[in-house]
Order: C-alpha cells, then sequence, then structure tokens
C-alpha cells in the first residue's frame, strides 16, 4: 500500500509541476504520507494538517490507507469481512489507479486475510517455535553421528522424552 502511496504522489508532484500549480506543497512530503500519524514529529503534524486541506490525489489515497489500518482492530471475522468489502469498494469508486490495484489485490486474497481473524487468540505458534529450537539444538548436538537414523534416535530422544539409558559407570 505505500508503494501505491507514494506513485501517487511522484505522479501527482510531476503533473503540477508540469502545470506550474501546488508543486511545492508536495515536495518533501513523502515520508509524512507513508509513517503512521503517531509517528510524525510536530512539524511534520502541521505539515500533513495542510495538506489535508488541499484535495490531492495523494492526500486522498493517505486517507484510504489510514481507514484500511481499523480492519485490524475487529475482532470478528464478520464484521472484519464487511469492512473489508466496504473498504475495497471505497476505494474502486476513488478513481486512483494505484490504489484500486492494491484493492484488487485484498479482494483476490481475502480468504487468506480473513484467516488472521479465525486463527488469532486460537493458536500460538510458540510451541511449534519451541519444538523447532529443540530440533535445531538436537542436530546441532548430533553432528558427530554418521548416519540420519542415529539423528533420528537422538531426536527421538531429545523430543519424545524416552527415558535415557542407564549407566555403567557412577560419575560422583
Amino acid at each position: 500500500m505505500s508503494k501505491a502511496i507514494d506513485e501517487v504522489r511522484a505522479k501527482e508532484t510531476r503533473e503540477l509541476k508540469e502545470q506550474g500549480g501546488l508543486e511545492p506543497v508536495l515536495t518533501k512530503s513523502r515520508w509524512i504520507l507513508l509513517k503512521r500519524p503517531e509517528n510524525l514529529t510536530e512539524k511534520q503534524d502541521t505539515k500533513l494538517a495542510e495538506l489535508v486541506k488541499l484535495n490531492l490525489r495523494s492526500i486522498r489515497s493517505y486517507l484510504l490507507k489510514e481507514e484500511f489500518q481499523l480492519f485490524w482492530n475487529h475482532v470478528s471475522p464478520y464484521w472484519a469481512e464487511l469492512f473489508l468489502d466496504n473498504w475495497c469498494t471505497k476505494t474502486m469508486h476513488s478513481k486512483i489507479e494505484p490504489m484500486k490495484k492494491v484493492a484488487r489485490m485484498l479482494r483476490n486474497h481475502r480468504s487468506l486475510l480473513l484467516n488472521w481473524f479465525w486463527a488469532e487468540k486460537r493458536f500460538s505458534s510458540g510451541i511449534v517455535e519451541g519444538l523447532n529450537n529443540k530440533a535445531k539444538l538436537t542436530t546441532r548436538k548430533a553432528y558427530g553421528f554418521r548416519t540420519y537414523h542415529g539423528i533420528e534416535i537422538a531426536l527421538y530422544h531429545a523430543l519424545g522424552n524416552l527415558p535415557a539409558p542407564n549407566f555403567t559407570h557412577r560419575f560422583f
């Protein structure tokens, strides 16, 4: 989405420069439009307030981007789906071609985006990550093994919680 906003801003800057109009207004505004509002400095915040007063395509695309951030605040997949559909429809009517491209891409990946809401708070990847870490550590320890079968047995012992063999000697 940031790439689309940057495309709109660059094209609009070129058009304004050719017309001899508001070209200086959009210069040095790239990061203002790409940053989240809470991360802007006071100077950038002031410039953004000035830019919002103008009805430019780059500002409208920025406002669409910020509106889309509300998508991630939804709790229910149903409401997220409605929001996504409404946002895509609004964006398709905006006549801003790079943003329309983003809306088409989001529509194509709609089911994958909504999967995030279905899986949220139900599944944690922490257990899988821990298991992968233990497996990586065991294979590193098993570096001296010559066969895959030896590494496999080491993994079974480390991850399967199998009983360790009895020692033949005492160490204390």
